[in-house]
């Protein structure tokens, strides 16, 4: 590093008299090390939050995941935590399960399989963690409570970690138990039970994958219970811990945390709980909801991810701030390093951590995010304040040696709305073991022993664009590569790919809402199921689709336009409505429950037969045709002014589409 960018921010200089007084903290490492470092991760699911990533075009798709996953490019993860798909609403959409029903089995549903493949591929040591947050109907027995019949769940958990392996040569490292009461305490000793079983006695289990209490205290009162979980994991947890998960002696993970728009103020969140889920808490793994913010951004919690893509028709994406703050710890650091037992707050605000592979290497992380410019959504972030500090490390015991150390930073500077992310400042020499920072506010620096970091570039993606304004699809692909569609985001109920071979011809290939059942699930699933595809300013366009019912006298399906809620809002989704029943009657209505009625009258529809819809909304006035006929028109439509286009069913029923099409005036 040239001396002329050493002078104002690492010689001792008495500047002025409120930079005079310096603060020392010791890194040292004779007193012992401190919990080993378990990683820090991204999640996908909880739900369906990667759904739009599976449908850019190359190279956008794998740069992506460059920046996700490739080690010393972008963020570089060393977790990826994805759901067990259990085809329910689960907050952005439903993710399928390989167990639609008691007797089916299929691994290749989904898009979680295959990002896990891409992620092992860039980092073939990264850990990977399967999660339920909902199961089919099947598991529960007509219950929405999966652990009544804790030895079915436990199967349908276990058979999930057997299909990656045996289909996809995924070794699953980790489990979570999401809900938990008391008596599900049988369950977890079932689980280990059943995967010891099948072999899979290196699985471990995250019990519970959502809170410090009630298993921490059922861990102290239950030796057989404590020797089968090996993480208590945390949702938010705020970056504090309770006195009971101390005492269990067990890894302690935030497995759920951020949520937060990634913004500057979002990087500024995940910059500030990176460190001190570990300086305040002891936890050694942060995993952020979610991975990457890949589905409609209108949809709850839109842009919540490390990074953005959500426009595969574009091939827009955009590296947010997280994935360099992440660069910060992960691209210097790797699971089974240790943490120093010298770390903590900085005399003027901030924190400081410290690593060590116990082979020489020194990591060193700083930051110092003030309160307003690293706010996460969750939970309430208590004042402090920070002030711009100078602060000397001094290194002893085996680092004492040490006489450079590699430095990069990171620099919000939201005064000047320009932030420099993950800059590389050269080598650093330091002076008997020591050296000094003039730190600002809202700043993150790195030191490193490690030489391998590197800000990773891409040619600039093609600029964002909205939704084509003439879309089809007729769905004819013998072998997909996915089972859902391109863009269909499914907000209750499963929309898949599929082969009619018993009636080959026009409509050999379609897509079939296959989930018949109402899901276990905490979300709040509609009565209908919806999938909804498009941009949600759409206000003119029309609608059309050929549909085809399965249930005889009770089908119902429909297609919408201007949808104005999905995710967890679903069930009071608002939109222009065009239904068909089996029963030969039709139904216009203003929401999804149909209970604001514009139009209704005879269609002459049946089950097993092919119609063709076509919903027309311009300004409002609403019209439909049935079969290229006029069925309805003139209806009025005041509210929405705008939303996506959608097909559904009239509850959990069997129910096949094809040849849609939007045309946007």
């Amino acid at each position: 590093m040239e001396q002329t960018r050493l002078v104002p921010w690492v010689l001792c200089l008495c500047l002025s008299l409120r930079v005079c007084c310096l603060q020392t903290y010791d890194l040292n490492d004779k007193g012992g090390l401190g919990r080993v470092f378990d990683g820090i991760g991204g999640l996908s699911g909880g739900g369906a939050t990667s759904r739009l990533l599976v449908n850019y075009a190359e190279p956008y798709r794998n740069q992506i995941l460059d920046f996700l996953f490739k080690p010393n490019f972008g963020a570089s993860l060393h977790i990826l935590k994805v759901e067990i798909g259990g085809d329910a609403q689960t907050t952005d959409g439903t993710e399928p399960s390989h167990m639609h029903y008691e007797n089916d089995e299929n691994y290749f549903r989904g898009y979680e399989w295959w990002l896990m493949k891409e992620a092992k591929r860039r980092n073939p040591n990264i850990t990977l963690i399967g999660l339920p947050w909902a199961f089919p109907a099947w598991v529960g027995h007509g219950k929405n409570w999966p652990y009544d019949f804790p030895d079915i769940t436990a199967t349908y958990v276990v058979n999930w970690i057997l299909g990656a392996k045996q289909y996809h040569d995924l070794d699953i490292n980790y489990i979570g138990i999401w809900n938990e009461r008391n008596y599900d305490i049988n369950y977890i000793k079932l689980l280990r039970f059943t995967l010891d079983k099948s072999g899979l006695d290196g699985v471990r289990i995250i019990a519970s994958d959502n809170l410090w209490e009630p298993i921490a205290s059922s861990l102290l009162l239950d030796p057989e219970l404590s020797s089968m979980v090996d993480v208590i994991g945390a949702h938010y947890p705020g970056t504090t811990t309770v006195a009971n998960a101390l005492k269990t002696h067990k890894k302690l993970w935030s497995s759920e945390d951020y949520s937060t728009f990634n913004d500057e103020v979002g990087g500024g969140c995940w910059a500030r709980i990176l460190n001190r889920n570990y300086v305040n808490g002891n936890m050694t793994a942060t995993i952020s909801w979610n991975l990457v913010a890949s589905y409609y951004e209108e949809l709850p919690f839109g842009r919540e991810g490390l990074m953005t893509a959500k426009e595969p028709w574009s091939g827009n994406y955009v590296v947010a701030s997280p994935i360099w703050i992440t660069a910060h710890t992960t691209q210097f650091t790797q699971p089974g390093w240790s943490y120093l037992q010298t770390v903590g707050h900085l005399e003027g605000g901030g924190s400081y951590v410290a690593l060590t592979d116990g082979k020489g290497n020194l990591t060193v992380i700083i930051e110092t995010m003030t309160h307003d410019h690293s706010i996460c959504i969750r939970p309430p972030l208590p004042p402090f304040n920070v002030t711009s500090q100078n602060a000397t490390f001094q290194l002893n015991g085996s680092f004492a040696s040490i006489t450079k150390l590699q430095v990069w930073r990171s620099q919000f500077n939201f005064k000047t709305k320009k932030p420099s992310f993950f800059v590389d400042l050269g080598p650093l020499k330091l002076v008997d073991g020591a050296f000094t920072l003039s730190l600002g506010v809202d700043e993150v620096y790195t030191l490193s022993t490690i030489t391998t970091a590197k800000k990773g570039v891409y040619p600039d993606p093609p600029p964002s664009a909205g939704f084509p304004k003439a879309y089809k699809d007729n769905f004819n692909i013998r072998n997909p590569p996915f089972s859902e569609a391109p863009h269909f985001a499914d907000q209750t109920g499963v929309f898949e790919y599929y082969i009619n071979l018993t009636d080959p011809g026009p409509h050999t290939f379609t897509l079939r809402q296959v989930v018949t059942s109402r899901p276990v699930t905490w979300a709040a699933d509609a009565d209908q199921t919806i999938s909804v595809i498009g941009d949600y300013k759409w206000r003119n366009l029309t609608v059309m689709c050929d549909v085809f019912m399965e249930s005889v006298d009770t089908g119902g399906v429909f297609i919408a336009a201007r949808v104005n809620k999905g995710g967890e809002s679903v069930r009071s989704a608002n939109g222009v409505f065009f239904w068909v029943f089996a029963d030969g009657t039709y139904k216009v209505t203003n929401d999804l429950a149909g209970q604001t009625v514009l139009a209704e009258g005879l269609s002459g529809t049946r089950a097993y037969g092919w119609n063709t819809l076509t919903l027309t909304v311009n300004g409002q006035l609403a019209s439909g045709q049935l079969n290229g006929f006029p069925l309805w028109k003139n209806a009025v439509v005041l509210n929405p002014q705008s939303g996506w286009a959608a097909i559904g069913t009239k509850s959990f029923e069997l129910a096949q589409f094809d040849n849609f099409a939007v045309v946007v005036d």
